[in-house]
């Protein structure tokens, strides 16, 4: 099964927002090994951090960002990696990134990094907070997963192949699983919606459910039951 064009990508585009929300919680005021443990807990995704640890995944960033601020120009966007990379600090290949890290690219904590995000934050007046794992997962699940249902009702086909080959190597999700879409099904879209609907109203429009999602959501449908009809009248 072909999955279609679009602007960055099936797979820059799914990945954008769920690596924009990890920096964003890192911004309110998550700790970066906060937000890397609350994603790495599922038995079958990899935190934000580590695909991004080099100079060569920082482009797939970069245009993740273009496309959201093409999306939505007035929206603030994360700033925190832009500034690291500002530092010469882009990750394994440099030794420094959001992380140190040895000869053997292993990764420790840096304190200096919590240090430059607070002294960013404060800076530009952002407040911050205690950040519960669950939001952390939950904002940065369904920030992907909404994407997903935009490119789904895109016509792009991305249901079965985009999202499990593409980002399976991203967020080290096995095959079978069946990726982002299938654990939308797995909680039950109509329980996703309504969150997406409540990060809606905390954090605009860069939230605003994928009419896809909402629509399968009333009806009590998943994402599998439409790809399965999409597919049978193709």
């Amino acid at each position: 099964m072909l999955v279609g064009n679009c602007r960055g990508f099936v797979g820059n585009r799914m990945f954008g927002p769920y690596r924009r929300e990890a920096q964003f919680l890192v911004e309110e005021g998550a700790g970066i090994e906060a937000v890397d443990q609350a994603l790495s807990a599922s038995a079958w995704l990899w935190g934000p951090w580590p695909p991004a640890t080099s100079r060569a995944s920082m482009s797939g960033c970069a245009s993740a960002k273009n496309i959201a601020i093409w999306k939505y120009p007035t929206i603030r966007q994360p700033f925190a990696e832009d500034r690291l990379c500002e530092l010469g600090r882009y990750g394994q290949k440099t030794g420094a990134g959001w992380y140190k890290y040895d000869d053997q690219r292993r990764a420790t904590p840096d304190p200096l990094v919590t240090e430059l995000v607070r002294k960013w934050v404060d800076e530009a007046g952002i407040a911050q907070r205690q950040i519960p794992a669950e939001e952390i997962t939950a904002r940065c699940l369904y920030a992907l997963v909404n994407e997903g249902a935009r490119i789904l009702e895109e016509g792009l086909r991305a249901a079965r192949l985009g999202h499990r080959h593409n980002l399976s190597q991203r967020l080290r999700i096995p095959r079978p699983s069946g990726g982002p879409m299938w654990y939308a099904d797995t909680i039950g879209l109509k329980q996703v919606c309504d969150r997406v609907s409540e990060f809606h109203r905390q954090h605009g429009e860069i939230w605003r459910p994928a009419p896809l999602l909402k629509r399968l959501a009333e009806q009590g449908k998943t994402f599998a039951e439409f790809s399965r009809d999409q597919f049978a009248t193709a």
